[in-house]
């Protein structure tokens, strides 16, 4: 007898599939609200732990906000909660997770030579309830680089 090799999907755990969704969910309530998207899952190296260990970051969206003058490049993430009992989502893009879309974001502004182009750094929030519709916010400008500013000697070009 062969042995056979069956291929079995691996199930995606519960707050990844929730986490796909609100991705889904934020990039078509962008394009209605006047965003054209140009990337999406945006991932790069940033750094290095303590340890060795490679850090990489990741951006869930950028897109270009046409509805704003002149044309802005928003570097968004997107959160997704089935509840907000706890806290609301965008409370979950703490000041580590800023730093780390900051990093991530100067890389691809770098990347594509977009240095002379006004961004800005947005948050999707996302409630999904099976009980009601699903509850979308944007919050445009949630935080920005001058929080993380360092003085002029310490600066370094990501």
């Amino acid at each position: 007898m062969k042995n056979l090799l069956i291929k079995l999907k691996k199930p995606t755990a519960k707050h990844l599939e929730l986490g796909q969704l609100g991705e889904k969910l934020a990039a078509e309530y962008l394009k209605q609200s006047g965003y054209r998207l140009v990337a999406t899952n945006f991932t790069t190296p940033i750094g290095y732990s303590l340890s060795g260990r490679q850090i990489t970051g990741e951006i869930d969206l950028v897109a270009y906000d046409e509805s704003s003058r002149p044309f802005t490049l928003a570097f968004v993430e997107v959160k997704t909660r089935s509840s907000s009992e706890f806290a609301a989502p965008q409370a979950a893009v703490d000041r580590r997770k800023q730093r780390q879309i900051i990093k991530t974001a100067r890389i691809y502004r770098r990347l594509l030579r977009l240095t002379d182009e006004p961004f800005r750094y947005d948050v999707v929030s996302i409630l999904l309830n099976p009980a009601t519709a699903p509850q979308i916010e944007l919050l445009r400008g949630y935080f920005s680089e001058a929080t993380y500013a360092q003085s002029r000697w310490q600066q370094r070009d990501f």
